[in-house]
C-alpha cells in the first residue's frame, strides 16, 4: 500500500503507544489527523497548538476503559499522521487538503478523526464523507450555532462552520448544548428545521437521550465536536468560551447512546486552545477523542 502522506512513530503519536502494542497504517482502523487550523478566530487565540497538545495529553490517558472493561484501542488499532502543509491564511485551500487527506483516508476505509485547530475545519473534512454516505447525518456538540453566512469577511468562518456544511441541501443535524446564536442566523434556522434539531444549553436538565439520539438510527453519523459545547468551568481552553453548557458525564451519555444507535464513520474535535502549564482541557480533549474512537468502533 503506497501512503501519501506521513505516519507518525508510535511513541510520538495518539496515545503514546510503544511498539508492541502499535500497528501499522495497513492495519489500524482509526486515523488521527492533526490539522491545527487558525484563521479566523475571533476572541481568543491558540487553536493552532491544539493537536499537539491533545497528542501530548494522550499519553498520559489509562488504557482501560472501566465501562467497555477492555482496552479498546486494541478492537481497532490506530495510528497518528504528521501534520501536513497548508496555507493558514487560506481558509478554502487549507479545507481542501484536509479534504483531500479524508477523502483517501475513507478510501483506504478508515476512520478518520481530525484534531483541530478551529471550527472551520469541518466543512473540508465532511466533505468525502458526503460523497461515500447519502444518507449521512451530523452530531454536533457545541455552544454556538455556527450558522452566520461568513463572518468578518470570511466566508469559512469558524462562526459559519456549520452554514457550509449544510450548504449541502439535504444533510440533516443534530445539535446539543446550543446556548449562543445570533439574530442574523435566525432566519436560516427557521427556513432549516426540516433538517436541524437543537437540543438549547438552557434545557439540559430536561435533555432526553432517546429524543437526541433519535434521529440517528440506523445511519452513518460523523461527529463534530465543538469543545466549547462544554460548560466554561470545565473548558476554559477555548477561544469562545460559554457559560451553561454540559459536563463531561452529560458528553459520555449522548455519545454511548449514538453510537448504538447509528455507526460513527468519522470525527473532529476542534478550538481547543491550550493554557500553558494547566493540562487540565488537553487531557479532557484527548480522552474525549479515546472515548469518541471506542464507542464507536469497540463499543
Amino acid at each position: 500500500m503506497t501512503i501519501p502522506f506521513v505516519v507518525m512513530p508510535p511513541g510520538d503519536g495518539f496515545l503514546g503507544l510503544p511498539e508492541e502494542d502499535a500497528v501499522s497504517y495497513a492495519e489500524a482502523k482509526a486515523v488521527v489527523v492533526p490539522f491545527g487550523l487558525e484563521a479566523s478566530v475571533s476572541y481568543g487565540g491558540g487553536t493552532a497548538a491544539g493537536p499537539a497538545a491533545m497528542i501530548t495529553a494522550s499519553h498520559q490517558v489509562e488504557l482501560f476503559d472501566e465501562d467497555l472493561w477492555r482496552e479498546p484501542f486494541r478492537d481497532f488499532g490506530v495510528v497518528t499522521l504528521a501534520q501536513p502543509d497548508f496555507s493558514p491564511n487560506d481558509i478554502a485551500a487549507a479545507l481542501e487538503v484536509l479534504e483531500g487527506l479524508n477523502s483517501q483516508l475513507l478510501e483506504d476505509d478508515k476512520f478518520p478523526i481530525v484534531f483541530g485547530g478551529e471550527h472551520s475545519i469541518t466543512p473540508g473534512a465532511i466533505r468525502p464523507f458526503l460523497e461515500k454516505y447519502p444518507d449521512l447525518i451530523v452530531l454536533h456538540f457545541d455552544a454556538h450555532a455556527d450558522l452566520r453566512d461568513g463572518y468578518e469577511g470570511e466566508h469559512f468562518s469558524h462562526a459559519a462552520a456549520i452554514r457550509r456544511v449544510l450548504d449541502h441541501p439535504t444533510l440533516p443535524i443534530v445539535s446539543v448544548g446550543i446556548r449562543n446564536i445570533s439574530a442574523e442566523e435566525i432566519p436560516f434556522l427557521d427556513a432549516n428545521r426540516h433538517r436541524m434539531t437543537i437540543h438549547w444549553g438552557k434545557d439540559r436538565d430536561s435533555w432526553n437521550v432517546d429524543e437526541i439520539v433519535g434521529p440517528l438510527k440506523g445511519r452513518p453519523v460523523y461527529v463534530t465536536f465543538d469543545l466549547d459545547g462544554f460548560d466554561s468551568s470545565v473548558m476554559p481552553a477555548t477561544g469562545t468560551p460559554e457559560p451553561g453548557g454540559f459536563f463531561w458525564n452529560d458528553a459520555m451519555v449522548i455519545l454511548k447512546a449514538a453510537a448504538q444507535a447509528g455507526t460513527f464513520v468519522g470525527a473532529d474535535i476542534n478550538e481547543l486552545a491550550p493554557i500553558q502549564d494547566f493540562p487540565a482541557p488537553d487531557f479532557l480533549a484527548a480522552k474525549l477523542a479515546y472515548k469518541i474512537l471506542s464507542y464507536g468502533l469497540a463499543g
